[in-house]
């Protein structure tokens, strides 16, 4: 009996990267690896986001509305389902359809669709609770990376890898190398068997504008 063939998915996000950053699109900035993929694969001509962060991960992983996926402004409760903060039980997350179909479920990255985080205030954080909940409460196998919407880029305030808090850091941490670094090793991990996803959720560009010196000496003058 032929089995029907279930591709790999890899989603990766930038964030708060406008459209013309891209250096396929005309951008001083160079991104050569982004160029390579929009040079082998396909450009979208229409594409539509929420215009805030928090919404737009909610439709991205729902493929609702983000008021009906429970986050129609940011991480704040604001008193209705619509505007609650956090990802609905009812709003199903594409990793928790893939996973009931035998998908390995991977997320590296930006969660920040799991209610409000002060990041001044991590002591009284309620990481897991449910009016935030985590993405391995939300389908996906593995996590490594923020439950918050910013963080610093050479040492984060608060970090996650599956359901434990990553403590200490090594003194070349760099957020955006170690979130795809942890994200190449998880699809390393995964059973040539079996199929997986990929949600590759950068901060960058997002504020604070981190860069290594090497980047930032590259465009002096620019």
């Amino acid at each position: 009996m032929q089995t029907k063939l279930r591709p790999n998915v890899i989603l990766v996000l930038a964030d708060d990267l406008g459209f013309a950053d891209l250096g396929a699109t005309g951008s001083e900035i160079r991104t050569p690896n982004i160029d390579a993929l929009a040079r082998n694969g396909v450009l979208l001509s229409t594409m539509y986001n929420c215009a805030r962060c928090c919404p737009t991960r909610a439709f991205l992983l729902t493929g609702l509305y983000p008021h009906n996926a429970g986050v129609g402004h940011m991480g704040a409760h604001l008193g209705t389902p619509a505007y609650q903060g956090f990802l609905r039980n009812e709003s199903a997350t594409i990793a928790e359809h893939l996973k009931a179909n035998g998908y390995r479920t991977l997320m590296s990255g930006k969660w920040h669709v799991a209610g409000d985080f002060m990041a001044r205030e991590i002591d009284s954080w309620r990481v897991g609770d449910v009016e935030h909940p985590t993405p391995r409460q939300r389908g996906f196998d593995r996590f490594y990376g923020i439950v918050d919407g910013v963080t610093h880029f050479f040492s984060p305030h608060y970090m996650f890898e599956d359901d434990n808090r990553v403590m200490a850091f090594p003194d070349d941490f760099y957020f955006t190398d170690a979130i795809t670094d942890k994200a190449i090793g998880m699809i390393e991990e995964t059973p040539d068997d079996q199929p997986f996803f990929l949600y590759l959720a950068h901060t960058a560009p997002h504020w604070p504008l981190h860069a290594h010196p090497q980047d930032i000496a590259r465009y002096d003058g620019v």
